[in-house]
């Protein structure tokens, strides 16, 4: 005989083999101990889960000349007859390939014949969402009220594409995803009917790919059983066969994602790429490792991973150095990196790139609000430390010419009535000092100049948060020198925001609430910023 694939050999014959559907099996159990059978149902549930099994169990259970507490007892002739595929009671159409009208026609020409032998004609309907909307017209009235031998059991992985008229006359089901423990259970008990030695925790490693599909389990242990013949299957050797990484790989790139360490994130593709690991795969598990980062960092619900208390304590010790927003933003930008690279030929490129955005958000030329962040921040701290910053594409000066350059004269310092009359022109001043220095700098756009008295210069602002951009101490510095070079006097100026000065100057006709833009978000006024033209000298 013919070699059996291991989902096959193992696909249960009775409801109690059934992994996982407790609430379904027993609910048709119970039916037909009763004899309160329908004539339609709908089995609905991602792949694996048991829907095409339950069905040909039901249409054995229904036609079994000797049933045992709602199970078919596969021994007598009915169930034999099923079991071999040789039964002309129980119809498999796979909706996908007959899935026109004339092939709905022929169902229902069919039905009117009684079954052969046992009490039941059965159409079992895979992938009944396939079928066309003249099809399920052409089904509807023989599905509604079909001839008492006839029972309908359909099974769908897409219920939302079934018309809703289908629905309503049919008993629906829906399967649940098999739990990793369940599919680790049963595989381990397999592999002992196998006499086959797999290590546990590759039992468990398979169980999560699996992704809750019994049937894909089987499929990857079947895999890597035909690779290793004849010798023990560790975790090691799961991974070889379908090109995976060890789950230290994770821990190691997110830490270098966060330090900013370009090289080191890749070399580690590098590392993957050499040893013909799957990019996409990899991927997915970068996700994933994130993810349970943040579900360990914002609960102390430990039931939701399936996970060893080991590794928890390892992702709890690397969640302690990462905000989860960080890691919240890293999930985000890898999820539209996975769908960027499904059907890309340059998937390596792809990542590399990406990760080199994450590590250096100023190379993202998009404009991002990371990227802008981190471009004023570079730009701030170079003038903290008094460094010549050029974004103009000239080349800084060098130390010599810092050395060769004349200082700067002494200013005396403005008077009362200098500051007043620098006010009245200060729309001009203001156009100066951009024009002169800082080019599109879009912040001095929204700010005024204002007395109240003494020989202070208030800078008005629109908003505290503006108010506090404009008011830090290099920022005040820059401005001191430049209004020196321009009206040869020292200023002593003072950053303020618009409501509190005119709370100081006592003017009643400052009315709040007509100040439409006075409470512009300081990201709207910074994305009209054009760094790469900025020159401060």
């Amino acid at each position: 005989m013919s070699y059996m694939a291991l989902y096959r050999k193992w696909r249960p014959d009775n409801f109690d083999d059934v992994i996982g559907q407790e609430h379904v099996v027993k609910t048709m159990k119970n039916q037909i101990k009763l004899g309160r059978i329908a004539h339609a149902y709908l089995l609905c549930g991602t792949r694996g889960t048991g829907k095409t099994s339950i069905a040909k169990i039901f249409a054995k259970a229904v036609n079994c000349q000797n049933p045992i507490d709602g199970n078919p007892c596969n021994e007598c002739e009915v169930c034999k007859l099923i079991t071999n595929k040789q039964s002309m009671n129980v119809v498999e159409i796979d909706a996908a390939s007959n899935n026109g009208v004339d092939n709905i026609r022929e169902i229902n020409e069919e039905v009117k014949y009684k079954p052969t032998s046992g009490k039941y004609k059965v159409y079992i309907i895979d992938e009944v969402h396939m079928l066309s909307t003249g099809a399920f017209n052409a089904l509807l009235k023989t599905l509604e009220e079909p001839p008492p031998h006839v029972i309908f059991v359909l099974a769908t992985t897409e219920p939302h594409k079934i018309l809703a008229t289908i629905l309503s006359r049919c008993q629906r089901y829906d399967l649940k995803r098999i739990s990793i423990d369940n599919i680790c259970q049963t595989l381990t008990y397999y592999m002992e009917q196998e006499k086959i030695d797999v290590q546990e925790k590759a039992l468990r490693y398979i169980a999560k790919l699996a992704d809750g599909s019994m049937r894909d389990g089987l499929s990857i242990l079947d895999q890597c059983i035909s690779f290793y013949i004849d010798q023990q299957i560790t975790l090691e050797n799961v991974l070889d066969v379908l090109g995976a990484v060890d789950q230290d790989v994770f821990y190691q790139i997110t830490k270098a994602i966060y330090n900013k360490d370009t090289m080191e994130c890749l070399n580690i593709i590098d590392k993957i790429v050499v040893n013909g690991r799957d990019l996409s795969q990899f991927i997915l598990d970068l996700i994933n490792h994130m993810r349970n980062i943040v579900i360990i960092q914002v609960t102390d619900e430990k039931d939701i991973l399936d996970m060893s208390s080991e590794n928890i304590e390892k992702l709890k010790e690397q969640g302690k150095n990462i905000q989860p927003e960080i890691i919240m933003k890293y999930i985000k930008e890898l999820s539209l990196l996975e769908n960027q690279i499904k059907y890309s030929s340059q998937k390596r490129i792809l990542i590399e790139v990406q990760l080199i955005k994450l590590c250096q958000p100023k190379t993202d030329y998009n404009n991002s609000y990371e990227s802008l962040v981190e471009r004023i921040n570079e730009v701030e701290k170079k003038i903290k430390e008094g460094v010549n910053v050029v974004y103009s594409g000239k080349e800084e000066k060098t130390k010599e010419e810092k050395k060769t350059k004349k200082p700067v004269a002494t200013r005396r310092a403005a008077i009362p009535e200098e500051i007043e009359a620098l006010v009245k022109k200060w729309d001009s001043i203001r156009e100066r000092i951009k024009s002169t220095s800082i080019s599109n700098y879009g912040l001095f756009e929204e700010i005024e100049a204002g007395y109240l008295e003494g020989n202070v210069l208030y800078l008005v602002c629109p908003s505290d948060v503006i108010a506090k951009t404009i008011g830090k101490e290099e920022r005040v510095n820059f401005l001191i020198t430049m209004l020196q070079e321009l009206e040869k006097k020292t200023y002593n100026i003072k950053v303020i925001e618009k409501k509190e000065f005119y709370t100081l100057k006592n003017d009643i006709s400052y009315d709040e609430e007509n100040k439409q833009d006075d409470e512009e978000d300081i990201n709207n006024i910074i994305k009209n910023i054009n760094f790469n033209n900025i020159e401060i000298e």
